[in-house]
């Protein structure tokens, strides 16, 4: 650390490691007068926080209005002297200006007690031409411009969690969540910046010019209501980097238990018992596997939360357990409203333990209006009442819930229906009497004070063994610590499948990796090619849930015959052969902060073309993935990135065929059987191949290994196994962590061999909890049991693949087997059959070529 005396700047240097093993030179310079703070990346400008020296800090103050003519102490003296004395006052406390001290909105009124309280500044991306995050909004990956000359937007992106019905798209509107998080990138660094306030706020995005050298910027200026400046910079100087220091500082993803991956189904609502027996035999009829059923808020008695309907629903723990014995869960909605009904017992409780949010005067229980009525919300704000409701979601308290009954957190923006813009009015009051906190303060917190409050609840449920599973649709900077979300109240519209992705993808962006969105659209009632679009594209993405609106038609796969409902089984059934590689990518973002489903640029940060690219995407490091999104598509461009090859993997003509990275393909075929799907060039992707009902059926199930060779004929993988629903792997170091490798290596001295699949642990893997902690494995804590029952190699140059007779296993104990082999009579793959080796042990697997 240096300091330059003579002009008070703050010089902090320090090394990074950056691309490929190189490490970095970074700068960070803060000026105290004027404040400012600059972050330098190798001598050259990356990030600058009030550099353009628009920072305002607006202090709590009393009011000042402006004296009515001839009605202040000045009355008496000459006019000169009046016009200085007020040019000075104003300079230190300028007057108030209409709407200061209280402001009128659609026929309500705020308060505002403590006057206006703005904290603002400006924060310039030097080098940058691309950024990136501050979700939710249904705008592009890259965000757009909002200010400035040609500008995209004539208004700022807003973050101020809402209620929003029927969203519109390409806006920059507020929605259901916000994570102040922006991220930009070029080809040289990648700089993260978290403004960590929970107030409304509003961010400008504009082009802009490195004053001292002409290159391009990204400007930009966040305004938040209230609280305080509270920024973290994160140097990066990767994309990879910068997801790990913003783990390090918010959270890692919370590994969720397996079913929580799976494929899921909803609507607004099933009926009753019968109904759900029914849609549940339909999956088992159609062989169509599922994992969760839902029930949406007409399963309670009136809307009140923590009940059941005693006519639709009077067995609940009967209608579970007979799901549970098939391997399924369960998901009822609770939402935080909570109705005013003097036999209701969470009322009564909470009214007598004064757990409500107040009105202004601190004193009274804010009364709003929501699903069931007269409605009051619980103050999540404050520890003990985050407690008492976590201990509503005991067995006990909870009336009719099993240990399979999940939970989705709804409304919790939270939604007043009579409310300013359909939320709490802000001067609304949280906290005890001697906090006073106003409602504006914490607004974009309250619904991930609800989500994390449940998810509490839930662990305390199973005595902290069990991991949770609950939906949020409302969250703030850290939720990705308490389970998914979802993008809300969607539309079955071919434009808001198209915005699925660059909202996923911003929202990954900023550290929130288990996302999704409703399959088929929320509101009205999807064309059927527009529903197997849907659930093509969705089967890659990491929340996986069909969902419908009241109003909408019925819409299980298997009602719309085929060939649709074959397609939709196809596409949710890839979902499930691809469950392990999924979990283990889940398992990477518990650890590493990356991302599950991933912007390109990312992982190919000096590649141009992938910087503003949002419609096709990455499912972990090795899976690229093209939704199509278009109406009577019959081909769609994809940009192939990377110096290494990518093959087909989906099935049909072109299975396994290579092709060449950093080439833009023009028609790739589309049928509406399949979506394109290829695999990186030195990848091993695991799968389970075998159709299961559900993910639960699937444990014992032997795997396949998938491996597509590079150019140097080499390739690597993982594999992450535990038991998929306990703490065992952080509390016991109950896990494996697997790595997989091909190449042309023979440390057991086979005769012929051209080529060897090995397994092994991988050395120095830990698992963490969502706060970082970690822990090792176990050795022998965990064992899956479980073998490998197919090699398919992908990618062997034609002499190498012609002279392939056979294969060899060797064990860990030295024990060798002779392996049948199956080509591809196209030449592009070969298939090593039942090699039978146990994936918990090492083992290798050679293939031979002919004496």
């Amino acid at each position: 650390m240096e300091r330059d005396e003579a002009a008070g700047v703050v010089k902090v240097a320090f090394k990074q490691p950056g691309a490929d093993g190189k490490r970095v030179e970074l700068l960070v310079a803060v000026e105290p007068q004027p404040f400012s703070v600059e972050l330098l990346v190798d001598g050259q400008r990356a990030f600058g926080a009030n550099t353009r020296g628009r920072l305002n800090f607006e202090p709590y103050r009393d009011p000042n209005p402006r004296p009515a003519d001839g009605d202040d102490d000045n009355a008496n003296k000459d006019e000169q002297q009046q016009q200085q004395q007020q040019q000075q006052q104003q300079q230190v406390h300028p007057y108030d200006e209409e709407g200061m001290w209280q402001e009128s909105f659609g026929g309500h009124q705020d308060s505002k007690p403590r006057g206006p309280a703005d904290v603002s500044m400006d924060m310039t991306f030097f080098g940058s031409e691309h950024v990136y995050g501050i979700p939710e909004h249904a705008s592009s990956l890259a965000l757009k411009t909002t200010t400035g000359e040609h500008s995209d937007y004539d208004e700022p992106y807003r973050l101020f969690n809402l209620d929003v019905f029927e969203f519109d798209l390409d806006v920059p509107m507020a929605l259901y969540g916000a994570i102040p998080f922006m991220m930009s990138h070029d080809t040289d660094k990648s700089v993260g910046v978290l403004w960590l306030n929970s107030a409304e706020t509003f961010i400008d995005v504009a082009n802009g010019k490195d004053e001292t050298n002409g290159n391009p910027s990204k400007e930009t200026f966040w305004t938040s209501e209230s609280g305080v400046i509270d920024m973290f910079i994160f140097p990066g100087p990767r994309p990879a980097h910068i997801a790990r220091q913003y783990a390090e500082l918010t959270g890692f993803t919370a590994l969720p238990p397996v079913f929580g991956i799976s494929y899921q189904q909803c609507r607004w609502n099933y009926k009753n018992e019968e109904d759900v027996a029914q849609v549940d035999a339909g999956f088992d009829e159609h062989d169509i596997p599922y994992d969760v059923l839902w029930l949406d808020i007409e399963h309670t008695d009136g809307k009140k939360y923590f009940t059941w309907d005693k006519t639709q629903f009077p067995t609940p723990k009967a209608m579970q357990r007979s799901l549970a014995r098939k391997g399924r869960k369960m998901v009822t909605i609770v939402d935080p409203h909570i109705k005013r009904d003097s036999n209701y017992r969470v009322h009564t409780e909470a009214q007598s333990k004064a757990l409500y949010v107040k009105k202004p005067d601190g004193t009274s229980d804010y009364d709003g209006w929501c699903w069931p009525g007269s409605v009051s919300y619980l103050d999540f704000v404050r520890p003990e009442v985050r407690a008492y409701w976590a201990s509503q979601f005991s067995y006990s308290n909870y009336d009719g819930s099993t240990e399979t009954l999940f939970t989705w957190n709804d409304m919790n923006e939270p939604s007043v229906f009579n409310g300013p813009e359909v939320s709490m009015p802000r001067d609304n009051i949280h906290g005890k009497p001697a906090e006073s906190i106003e409602h504006r303060d914490v607004h974009n917190m309250y619904g991930q004070y609800v989500h994390r409050s449940t998810v509490e609840g839930q662990i305390k449920r199973s005595g902290g063994t069990k991991r949770p599973f609950v939906l949020t649709r409302s969250f703030f900077a850290g939720s990705q610590r308490y389970g998914p979300m979802w993008n809300g109240d969607n539309m079955a519209k071919w434009d808001h499948l198209e915005s699925t992705s660059p909202m996923l993808l911003s929202l990954g962006v900023a550290g929130y990796s288990f996302v999704g969105a409703d399959v088929g659209g929320f509101f009205g009632d999807p064309e059927v090619d527009l529903l197997v679009r849907w659930y093509q594209a969705a089967a890659f993405q990491p929340f996986f849930r069909g969902h419908a609106h009241i109003d909408a038609k019925r819409r299980e796969p298997w009602l719309f015959g085929e060939p649709h409902t074959s397609r939709m089984r196809a596409a949710i059934r890839q979902r499930y052969a691809y469950l392990p590689y999924m979990y283990t990518t889940f398992f990477n973002a518990s650890v590493t902060g990356l991302p599950v489903m991933r912007p390109l640029f990312m992982q190919y940060p000096e590649e141009t073309e992938t910087f503003a690219m949002g419609d096709q995407f990455l499912a972990g490091s090795d899976l690229l993935v093209k939704p199509v999104t278009a109406r009577d598509s019959t081909t769609t461009r994809v940009l192939l990135p990377g110096t290494q090859p990518w093959y087909d993997v989906t099935p049909g003509d072109t299975l396994f065929k290579r092709f060449d990275g950093q080439q833009t393909l023009p028609a790739v075929p589309t049928p509406m059987e399949k979506i394109p799907v290829f695999q990186r060039g030195g990848s091993i992707v695991v799968k389970r191949e075998r159709p299961r009902r559900n993910s639960q059926l699937m444990v014992r199930d032997p795997y396949t290994l998938v491996v597509a060779l590079d150019q140097h004929n080499t390739a690597i993988g993982q594999l992450y196994l535990d038991d998929g629903e306990t703490f065992d792997f952080t509390a016991k170091g109950a896990f494996n962590h697997r790595t997989l490798t091909f190449d042309q290596s023979n440390p057991d001295g086979v005769e012929h061999a051209v080529g060897v699949v090995s397994a092994s642990t991988s050395p120095g893997v830990r698992a963490k909890t969502s706060e970082g902690v970690e822990t090792e494995a176990v050795d022998g804590a965990y064992n899956s049991g479980c073998r490998v029952e197919r090699i398919v190699v992908a990618g062997l140059d034609a002499s190498t693949f012609e002279s392939v007779s056979g294969a060899l296993l060797v064990t860990a104990a030295g024990e060798r087997h002779p392996v049948d082999v199956q080509k591809a009579s196209d030449g592009t793959h070969l298939t090593v059959r039942q090699p039978n080796a146990h994936i918990d042990e090492d083992f290798r697997v050679y293939l031979l070529a002919s004496a």
